[in-house]
């Protein structure tokens, strides 16, 4: 599985939206320093899909795609 995910750092709640297909769009509540935003954002999507992901492109960017390991 590839979701393709545009990330919004430093928010006031932390969700996952659902745009289409495997588009998403993530709320997180850390600020994009010091890999903090990358790994809140795996710790959601394990919680919301059961499953590991890992960050495959967009490491440093708000445009990110992640595959399930």
């Amino acid at each position: 599985m590839i979701l393709n995910i545009k990330v919004y750092p430093n928010s006031k709640k932390q969700e996952i939206v659902k745009i289409e297909g495997n588009r998403y769009k993530v709320y997180l509540k850390n600020k994009a320093e010091d890999n903090k935003a990358n790994i809140e954002l795996l710790k959601l999507l394990r919680k919301e899909f059961n499953k590991e992901f890992k960050i495959i492109k967009g490491i440093t960017s708000k445009e990110k795609i992640c595959q399930c390991q």
